[in-house]
């Protein structure tokens, strides 16, 4: 009996010490500046939210956030590289839907196991696409696009941030829906391919909501329908795809998230979720947002955690049902 005492008392004891030493943890992090690394070109939505959380979290935190942008592979290759970095949480990826396709659509070449190589952080929002085409394009609706992929098959593209992307598998649902013959234009980011879209090179694309309403204004863009289950309001006049006679884009919409690397302290890993969801709780933080068109979520690590499961199990369901292939 003494014995077992003494073994639930040391076990007691080593609890107490951990307990008291992820505390610590928390106390002292951070203790210099933390990255933030993006997958997606400077400028793009994910890195554009990703910079509004990094500004108020470096004045919240004491310690700078730097925003890094290492584009490629639809964010494989930052992804993969901080699946490898030190678990202390210094260095963080700022993700998307890529994160969970990438595995999905090449599972022979992605690194990382989106289930057990990461320790997710919080979900931050999500993001409704809308079907965007240049202001001097010739396409004025929906409908216009589907007429002429019709009369003249093959010679209508659509642009996206990347092979497996939101806007690539938009656009795949799309042309599966419609029937089209289209051309897919990948780039390096949502940024560089909107860019081509403006510039009337690629004939539409679908285009997370953030930053086209400062487009409209401009009059560089033209958005011609809204891929989620209602109209948005800074679009009057916008019908969404649903209407147009193309339910489920909703589905296409990606979120954004924060991910640290497995074996990341709890005690961490529960600052920063604190620290994310007091800068989406700001009214100037949640002002922006809206204007950019997001739809602020936030949470717990542990609601993220039970998210990234589903949204592994959706997004097998879309891309079989888009016939989606990695490349």
């Amino acid at each position: 009996m003494e014995i077992w005492f003494k073994r639930v008392a040391a076990g007691a004891l080593m609890a107490g010490l951990a307990l008291m030493s992820g505390a610590g943890q928390a106390q002292q992090y951070p203790s210099k500046p933390v990255k933030m690394i993006v997958g997606f070109a400077a400028g793009g939505p994910t890195d554009v939210v990703a910079r509004l959380l990094a500004q108020h979290m470096t004045a919240s935190m004491g310690q700078s956030v730097l925003v890094e942008n290492k584009t490629g592979a639809n964010a494989l290759i930052a992804t993969e590289e901080v699946s490898h970095a030190a678990p202390d949480g210094y260095t963080l990826i700022f993700s998307s839907l890529s994160y969970n396709v990438n595995a999905i659509l090449m599972p022979e070449r992605v690194k990382y196991d989106p289930i057990k190589s990461f320790a997710p952080v919080t979900l931050v929002a999500t993001l409704p696409q809308l079907v965007v085409t240049g202001y001097g394009s010739p396409f004025n609706s929906v409908k216009d696009i589907v007429a002429q992929a019709k009369a003249k098959p093959g010679t209508l593209s659509f642009g996206s941030a990347g092979n497996g992307g939101s806007a690539h598998l938009a656009g795949e649902l799309f042309k599966n829906k419609a029937g089209m013959d289209l051309i897919h234009v990948p780039f390096r980011g949502n940024a560089p391919a909107l860019a081509e879209v403006m510039a009337g090179r690629i004939s539409f694309m679908f285009y997370p909501s953030i930053g086209v309403a400062e487009y409209m204004a401009a009059k560089r863009l033209r958005v011609l329908a809204v891929g989620w289950t209602q109209r948005n309001p800074d679009f009057p006049g916008v019908p969404t795809m649903e209407e147009l006679g193309f339910p489920g884009f909703e589905a296409t919409a990606p979120w954004l998230g924060l991910l640290a690397p497995a074996g990341t302290p709890d005690a961490v890993v529960q600052r920063l979720a604190a620290e994310v969801n007091k800068v989406l709780a700001l009214p100037e933080a949640k002002e922006r947002m809206r204007t950019l068109g997001g739809i602020v979520i936030g949470g717990s690590a542990a609601e993220f955690s039970a998210f990234l499961k589903q949204d592994y199990e959706h997004w097998s369901r879309v891309i079989k049902l888009a016939g989606v292939k990695g490349e």
